[in-house]
C-alpha cells in the first residue's frame, strides 16, 4: 500500500512563505486524496506489486482506459506532492552541493540561471501543473514543465524528477491569490537543496 510521506516539519513551519492552513489543505486533503484514489486504482489494476516509477513509466501495458487515467492522475498526484513536501524545509540549504552543483553549472551555467529557468517554466505552465528539475542515470539534468499531474516519468522522457515546483492553485492561492510569481519566488526560500542532491545521487549511476 503507498504512503504518503511524512511530513518532517509543523504545518506553521513555512511561514512565512507558505501558510499553514495552505499545507494542511494541501497535504491532509489534496495528497491524501490522491493517495488513497491512487491505491484504489492499483488494486484495480492488479499492480501491488510494482513501485510507483515503475507504473507511471509503464501506463500504456494498462488496458482499461478508466483504470489507466485514474493510475496517470492519482499516481502521479501521489508522487508529485511525495517529492515536493519532501524538498520543503524551514531550515533549508539554499545552495546545491557536490555532484549536483557540478552539473548544474556545467549544464546552466550557475545556478542562478537555473533558478531563473526554473521560474520561467512554473510561471509558463496554463493552467494546474508542475516545473521540474529531473536527472537521468547518466547524471544528465533536464528542466521542463507539465500539466495536472503529469511529471517526465508519465511523458516517458527518461528521466526522473528531483525537484518539484507546484503550480496548482492549491498550492498557493489562500496567501497568494493569482499572484503565482510571488510565490513560486518564495519557494526557494524553503527548498532544502542537500535533499535535492540526495534525490540526484540516487538516480545517478
Amino acid at each position: 500500500m503507498f504512503t504518503q510521506v511524512p511530513l518532517p516539519y509543523a504545518y506553521d513551519a513555512l511561514e512565512p512563505y507558505i501558510d499553514a492552513l495552505t499545507v494542511e489543505t494541501h497535504y491532509a486533503k489534496h495528497h491524501a486524496a490522491y493517495t488513497t484514489n491512487f491505491n484504489k486504482a492499483v488494486e484495480m489494476a492488479g499492480l501491488q506489486d510494482k513501485d510507483v516509477i515503475e507504473i507511471l513509466a509503464n501506463l500504456d501495458s494498462v488496458s482499461d482506459p478508466a483504470v489507466r487515467t485514474a493510475l496517470r492522475n492519482n499516481g502521479g498526484g501521489f508522487y508529485n506532492h511525495n517529492l515536493y513536501f519532501a524538498q520543503l524545509s524551514p531550515n533549508p540549504a539554499n545552495q546545491p552541493s557536490g555532484k549536483l552543483a557540478e552539473k548544474i553549472n556545467s549544464t546552466f551555467g550557475s545556478f542562478d540561471n537555473l533558478k531563473a529557468e526554473l521560474i520561467r517554466l512554473a510561471l509558463g505552465q496554463f493552467g494546474s501543473g508542475w516545473a521540474w528539475l529531473s536527472a537521468n542515470k547518466n547524471g544528465d539534468l533536464m528542466i521542463s514543465s507539465s500539466p495536472n499531474q503529469d511529471n517526465p516519468i508519465s511523458e516517458k522522457t527518461g528521466y526522473i524528477p528531483i525537484l518539484a515546483l507546484d503550480v496548482w492553485e492549491h498550492a498557493y492561492y489562500l496567501k497568494y491569490k493569482n499572484l503565482r510569481a510571488d510565490y513560486v519566488k518564495s519557494l526557494f526560500n524553503l527548498i532544502d537543496w542537500n535533499t535535492v542532491s540526495e534525490n540526484y545521487n540516487r538516480i545517478i549511476r
